[in-house]
């Protein structure tokens, strides 16, 4: 089978040993599916309760002066993070494209890494990557274990009643991936299937709503859904278009079938006791907006796949 990267499971055990480490530019994992582990079907993820709001992706403005890196304001979320000289993210650390720890250079690398790397910047600090799961993404915010979230975190109602959410950084969508070999064209047709998708996501949610009656696979990390797919435990894997890429990425043998099955907006998560700190993200999105370093990023992680739409246009609640 011909790969581009490394094959997904060497991929994965390599990350696996890399979570041992404690140095900044290292994620530290917390946990992984061991390779092989029989996959139970799952129901579903938990259910999202309808949350009315007026418009989900839309945040708060930024300061009306932003201001200097290692100068933050007093009593300010940001003044403790500079304080302790450490932004700590929580990231996924085997998302091709948008966030993955690379043996090679023994370092963090993808859009998001690179965005969550801009942030600190402009505190004056490091940054320290933590592995998250789907799962654990709000409650690692709420709990304080980490200062910020990027990973693939699409917004929606009722997830902002349990964290705030940035700007909008980028826009995708729920597809599905199967191997070149399957006759499926998108998830009606694997109805009795397979199909898996991460624990806590919406896109499981989707998969045991379908009315063709898939079988929903639940998985920790996303990764695993792919060694699944390889090993013939799983028939598909429906995930983000963004994280799809990836995937096919690293398996030509692979395809991405039918439509956009949703809009997956991605914030960043912060703490909602932290109100400053989300204007101050948004103030650092908004100037690699004018600039351009926002597009410029999508062109180098995303764009080698694939044209990359224009950034989101940020929209503000005050």
């Amino acid at each position: 089978m011909t790969r581009r990267f490394l094959p997904i499971g060497l991929l994965a055990a390599l990350v696996a040993l890399a979570g041992c480490g404690s140095h900044s530019d290292e994620a530290r994992r917390t946990s992984l599916a061991a390779i092989g582990t029989p996959l139970a079907a799952a129901p579903g993820s938990p259910k999202e309760k309808s949350v009315p709001c007026a418009d989900p992706t839309a945040s708060l403005r930024p300061p009306a002066t932003m201001p200097r890196p290692g100068a933050m304001p007093a009593g300010s979320f940001m003044a403790k993070i500079q304080r302790k000289g450490t932004l700590v993210a929580g990231v996924d650390q085997n998302t091709l494209l948008l966030s993955y720890y690379r043996p090679s250079t023994s370092r963090m690398e993808g859009f998001e890494v690179d965005l969550l790397r801009a942030i600190a910047r402009a505190i004056g600090v490091r940054v320290e990557f933590k592995a998250v799961t789907t799962a654990q993404r709000a409650p690692m915010v709420r709990s304080g274990a980490v200062d910020i979230v990027a990973d693939a975190y699409s917004v929606t109602c009722y997830r902002r009643r349990q964290v705030a959410f940035s700007t909008i950084y980028y826009d995708t969508g729920q597809r599905v991936l199967v191997p070149k070999s399957s006759p499926a064209r998108g998830l009606d047709d694997l109805g009795g299937k397979r199909v898996c998708a991460t624990i806590g996501s919406t896109t499981l949610k989707r998969v045991a709503a379908n009315r063709a009656k898939p079988i929903p696979v639940g998985v920790s990390q996303r990764t695993d859904c792919l060694v699944a797919l390889q090993e013939g435990r799983v028939d598909a894997i429906s995930s983000d278009e963004t994280i799809l890429l990836g995937f096919k990425a690293q398996d030509s043998n692979t395809k991405i079938v039918g439509r956009r099955l949703s809009d997956e907006p991605y914030g960043m998560a912060i703490a909602r006791s932290h109100p400053e700190f989300v204007r101050f993200v948004n103030g650092v999105l908004e100037r690699m907006r004018r600039d351009g370093t926002l597009k410029a990023l999508e062109r180098k992680w995303i764009g080698r796949l694939g044209p990359t739409p224009e950034p989101p246009r940020p929209r503000y609640s005050d």
